[in-house]
């Protein structure tokens, strides 16, 4: 392929930046961008009836009879916008050539002084669309059709719950679609593809002369009322979706997709968030397809702002380095009661991972992986420790976590290379860690689980587990399974 050509879409395992656009991110509507907002109705009508959620774990509004489970009524139905305007109205032009950066952040405010008077809608026709970051406002709906300068990603703040930078001390670049204090946002479309066009931030990063934290492809910040659907994003400078101090998100029917040597590349990130559904997703990254997380040491245990309710559904992909769903490391505001179900994960590092660390503080508690294949996966279940990884040195060694019941059941792992390994933190609890029918195939007979500082119970494993989870009863806590 002539790297002189325009990026039209994605080939399995190889992604191309144009190289005549090296510093701009590039919105690549095979069809887009669209804050499209079109003056077609998002969902159906069973979709956008419904004001408010089903019981936590069960069946929100619009879910047909006999059909999936599903909980699209995390996210109470926004009205139909009243203002519809184009990109185009604004000077906006999707040549893939020329930057809509100021073009875009004109709309957006332009669009918020009609948040308080029935939303809007700003489409996008088709084309490709360069721009660097903006901010979303309230009310309003990103619609993408079918078919960057680091200037141009302001340093902010870092969040409050980090102290600094994830990858770098101070501050960090902005997201490119970026929302803070946010409510009833919808960023959606007909399979749209938004292109973070991130090698020139993994190339900071691996030749290390990266100044501040990379920007993520989508960060919602303090926000309410969000759903994220039927797109695909790819190349995300850093971790891909990342709604933090936020409630009731639905992210559903997304493809995102990087290369799996991409750094940190994480897939969607929960963070120090409540009432979070993500459902039907097809992930490839160079890190955790899902990662929850809730504060860093020192800061997340000030802030104590914890992440729960969080529902992942029906997820796929793979990950040679990382986890199908990690919970942590980032843990320290308490992260409870997430429920894992139909995850099938191939060619990756692990299956499903609990992390955390000496400093972390905060707890890990009542959580559920149900329904899990994995194949080729080298580690199928992990409890890891040791990163050493703190934002300075204020963090506290006698700051550990508190992780109790973990349910692990229905699970089978094809070729698996190595045992599972459960590594607890010396003078932390780890307690109440429950398996039941779980089946590990390909591993050699002398392969043995290794197990630390953990305890509970586990029924129907294969191969025989670790003595420390055949000492406990089945008790209450683990009749669950």
């Amino acid at each position: 392929m002539d790297s002189e050509k325009p990026f039209l879409g994605v080939r399995p395992g190889n992604f191309f930046r144009p190289a005549w656009v090296p510093l701009l991110l590039l919105f690549t509507v095979l069809a887009i961008l669209s804050f499209q907002i079109s003056t077609k109705t998002v969902f159906p009508e069973s979709l956008i009836s419904g004001s408010s959620a089903g019981e936590y774990g069960s069946p929100g509004p619009g879910t047909e009879s006999g059909g999936p489970i599903s909980c699209i009524g995390f996210f109470g139905a926004a009205p139909k916008r009243k203002v519809v305007m184009s990109i185009t109205d604004f000077g906006g032009v999707g040549d893939g050539r020329t930057s809509n950066t100021e073009t875009f952040r004109r709309a957006v405010r332009h669009m918020q002084g009609f948040g308080d008077k029935g939303g809007s809608q700003l489409n996008v026709p088709k084309g490709r669309w360069l721009t660097g970051s903006f901010n979303l406002t309230s009310n309003f709906t990103l619609f993408l059709e079918e078919g960057a300068d680091p200037k141009e990603w302001p340093i902010i703040k870092p969040l409050p719950s980090y102290g600094r930078g994830r990858e770098r001390s101070g501050g960090r670049h902005i997201s490119l679609v970026h929302g803070d204090g946010l409510t009833n946002v919808i960023i959606t479309g007909q399979n749209g593809t938004i292109d973070g066009q991130g090698k020139m931030w993994w190339d900071l990063w691996w030749n290390r002369t990266l100044e501040h934290t990379r920007g993520h492809l989508v960060e919602l910040v303090n926000s309410q009322n969000i759903l994220i659907s039927n797109l695909t994003f790819l190349n995300s400078p850093f971790w891909t979706i990342h709604p933090v101090y936020c409630s009731n998100v639905v992210i559903k029917g997304m493809t995102i997709l990087a290369p799996l040597n991409a750094p940190n590349t994480d897939g969607i990130d929960p963070d120090s968030s409540t009432n979070v559904c993500i459902e039907d997703c097809y992930i490839e990254s160079g890190d955790d397809l899902v990662a929850v997380k809730s504060g860093w040491d020192q800061y997340g245990i000030t802030m104590a702002r914890p992440s729960t309710n969080i529902i992942v559904r029906r997820v796929s992909g793979t990950t040679p380095t990382c986890s199908g769903v990690g919970i942590g490391s980032e843990m320290s505001g308490g992260i409870s009661n997430v429920t894992v179900e139909d995850l099938h994960v191939w060619d990756s590092a692990a299956g499903v991972r609990i992390k955390s660390d000496k400093g972390r503080g905060g707890y890990i508690v009542n959580i559920s992986f149900h329904n899990i294949i994995l194949e080729r996966v080298k580690i199928p279940i992990r409890f890891s420790r040791g990163s050493n990884d703190h934002p300075d040195e204020g963090w506290d060694p006698k700051a550990v976590p508190k992780v109790k019941r973990v349910f692990i059941s229905n699970v089978i792992s094809i070729n698996s290379l190595k045992a599972p390994v459960l590594q607890g933190i010396e003078d932390a609890s780890y307690e109440e860690i429950c398996l039941k029918n779980v089946t590990l195939l390909g591993l050699s007979p002398s392969t043995m689980w290794k197990c630390e500082f953990v305890s509970g119970f586990a029924s129907e494993v294969f191969p025989t587990p670790c003595s420390q989870l055949q000492n406990m009863i089945p008790s209450s806590s683990c009749s669950y399974l």
